[in-house]
């Protein structure tokens, strides 16, 4: 009997405790009246990279594949269906390749031999098709020299796969040597898998190079400009600045393959073309039709940055190939080429119109300077090469332009030997800014949240330059963007931002990827040839951004910073501009909770704004049929003089937004 007493008592316990324990309020004091520290204009960016299909193919909005003729495979992405290479064709035509330079940039052309114009067809695949939308106008340019023959006409149209006809225009070749020529496509049909399809009136020969295709609908309209979309939704992080060109594609797998920004300048059709990287890196997703056109160069991404309110942050080569590839390096004595690179970089970036590289970028189209403050040398890169290098870039960078902040790099791991190394050496030479990479599972971003708690204030200051939470592991082709992840960032992210003493530039990796043409996985934004969607870490990536404040300020539960505390993760910064106290939390928790928000030493107006992030499972992702399944919702939240009662969902990002009197 007294067995089954204490029984009942323990489960009636335990019933009490569950119930008291879901009605308990945690209770967070903000204190408004005192700043910590100033938080950094580049507090929040964005990191860009060519890979999955991130420029060609993507953000870059040309739609013809291989346009010059310059692949390895100089006729990869066109197709002659009626054609056959081992025969005369003389019911068609046939299309050769001709190499006329193996220096200079653009190196081969195209040249068409028709012999039966109603058998003879061209056509070009596209990026996995072209995307193609009823009504919408597209520009169509190409070079042609005519070499012999009465063609007459160059026809022009939008096909799918069942070769019907969704838009047609034409091009009347009229000049012996080399031509430009350009008309407009109108589509008849919405299609996401369109090719280009080019025939002719008239028998003869006909040489054709750069043949290009974009929307006339680019960004702010510029012509051969940038997918609208894409940079929508980077223009909507309003971003602190953007890094540019990568990742691992700035070192290349050889040195002859890194990325040469001055080959990247100038006129579009001058450009040399450059096998990509990522082309063959992974066994699971080889794409060996991934190049580098360089239309997207750095002029465009400066230009970019600009457009969408962001500092530029370009990286470039330190002589160090990917030391997961090759790892091959230039010489110290032969670096000097190398280092004038990063010194041409800031001229050409910031430099008088009557400099060189400064004339250069007036040409292109912009005579006031970008104003770059950072420059990065080397990605990634680790070990004493890369210190002994990177001392040779900072003398020379630091003695011309003493004022140009100067990124450094740790590796590509978050902890280890070649960690601690970098940090202590970079240390020794009071080095400005140290770039960390974390790709981690999300346990792990939930239980560094307090990481840079302990970091020296008056050391290096940390740039997160890539950062994601990974589902499974790195590398994995099985990640996914799923909300588990997302919100282990957000809640990593509270502990960067509550360290804004220490972590003055912080961005996710890698930024875009083709639905179809990706390498690596997780991306914060997808896309395909019509469509594009922010995940779950865009959202959360935008929230932090769009609320990042002026000014740190500090919130505790009975003294402490809440870093995981109940499951619960917390920020707060004001903004004395907009005179809003910011708080964000991250209620990593299955269940909902409760939390009394206590503002100090200040007057609140009496409504504020909730704005929540929240899914209903660990495994729930956005798509293209349901974008924005996990975004934020805004609501009104009223206060009781200078206190909020709030709410909180189960796995859910919360920021509160409050007006000060």
């Amino acid at each position: 009997m007294k067995s089954k007493l204490i029984t009942k008592i323990t489960l009636c316990g335990l019933l009490l405790s569950g119930v008291y324990g879901m009605a308990q309020t945690n209770t967070f004091e903000v204190e408004v009246g005192k700043s910590v520290t100033k938080i950094q204009p580049t507090m929040y960016g964005v990191f860009f990279e060519d890979i999955n299909f991130a420029a060609d193919g993507g953000l870059y909005a040309e739609m013809i594949k291989n346009r010059s003729f310059e692949f390895e495979l100089p006729f990869m992405g066109w197709q002659e269906p009626n054609s056959d290479r081992h025969k005369l064709n003389t019911n068609s035509g046939i299309a050769k390749i001709v190499k006329y330079a193996t220096e200079g940039t653009n190196h081969s052309y195209c040249r068409v031999t028709i012999n039966e114009p109603k058998g003879y067809e061209l056509i070009n695949e596209g990026f996995r098709g072209m995307g193609i939308k009823k009504d919408a106008r597209y520009n169509i340019s190409l070079n042609a020299a005519k070499e012999s023959g009465n063609i007459s006409k160059i026809k022009i149209q939008f096909i799918d796969k069942n070769n019907t006809v969704l838009g047609e225009t034409s091009i009347t070749p009229t000049a012996s040597n080399w031509t430009n020529y350009t008309t407009q496509l109108i589509a008849t049909k919405t299609e996401a898998k369109a090719r280009l399809k080019i025939t002719f009136e008239g028998t003869g020969v006909l040489d054709l190079d750069m043949i290009s295709l974009f929307p006339e609908d680019t960004w702010k309209g510029r012509k051969n400009g940038m997918r609208k979309d894409l940079v929508q939704l980077l223009y909507d992080l309003k971003p602190g600045f953007l890094r540019f060109p990568g990742g691992c594609i700035v070192e290349g797998r050889t040195l002859a393959q890194r990325y040469q920004w001055k080959k990247t300048v100038g006129e579009v059709a001058k450009r040399e073309t450059l096998i990509n990287r990522w082309n063959t890196e992974f066994a699971h997703k080889p794409t060996p039709d991934y190049f580098q056109s360089f239309g997207l160069g750095f002029y465009e991404y400066f230009l970019l940055s600009e457009d969408i309110g962001a500092a530029p942050l370009p990286i470039l080569s330190c002589g160090m190939a990917c030391q997961f590839n090759t790892g091959e390096l230039v010489p110290m004595e032969k670096l000097d080429p190398y280092v004038q690179d990063a010194l041409d970089l800031i001229e050409f970036a910031n430099g008088d119109v009557t400099t060189p590289w400064g004339k250069i970028r007036s040409e292109m189209g912009h005579p006031k300077p970008f104003n770059l403050k950072h420059i990065g040398v080397g990605n990634e890169q680790w070990g004493p090469d890369y210190i002994e290098r990177f001392k040779v870039f900072e003398k020379a960078i630091k003695a011309k332009y003493p004022n140009i902040i100067i990124v450094s790099g740790s590796g590509p791991f978050p902890e280890g030997d070649y960690f601690d190394y970098a940090h202590s050496e970079l240390k020794k030479l009071n080095a400005e800014i140290v770039d960390e990479h974390y790709y981690k599972s999300p346990e792990w971003f939930r239980k560094n949240a307090t990481r840079y708690d302990s970091y020296d204030r008056k050391g290096p200051k940390i740039f997160a330059g890539e950062y994601a939470a990974q589902s499974v592991e790195i590398a994995s082709p099985d990640n996914k963007n799923n909300w588990e992840c997302a919100f282990s960032e957000a809640a990593f992210i509270t502990g960067m931002e509550r360290n804004a003493e220490v972590v003055h530039l912080t961005s996710y990796a890698p930024l875009l990827a083709h639905e179809e043409g990706w390498q690596w996985t997780p991306d914060m934004i997808w896309f395909n040839n019509l469509e594009s969607f922010g995940t779950p870490n865009y959202y959360v990536q935008q929230l932090f951004s769009n609320n990042k404040g002026t000014d740190l300020i500090t919130i505790t539960e009975k003294g402490k910073a809440i870093t995981g505390q109940n499951d619960l993760f917390a920020s707060a910064v004001k903004d004395v501009n907009t005179k809003e106290v910011i708080v964000k939390i991250v209620n990593t928790k299955g269940a909902p909770q409760k939390v009394n928000l206590n503002f100090k030493n200040t007057k609140l107006e009496s409504k504020g704004e909730l704005i929540t992030l929240k899914g209903d499972q660990l495994n729930d992702e956005n798509s293209f049929a349901a974008p924005k399944k996990i975004s934020p919702i805004t609501s009104t939240l009223s206060l009781k003089g200078t206190n909020a009662n709030l709410n909180l969902a189960a796995y859910s990002v919360t920021v509160v937004k409050i007006k000060m009197k």
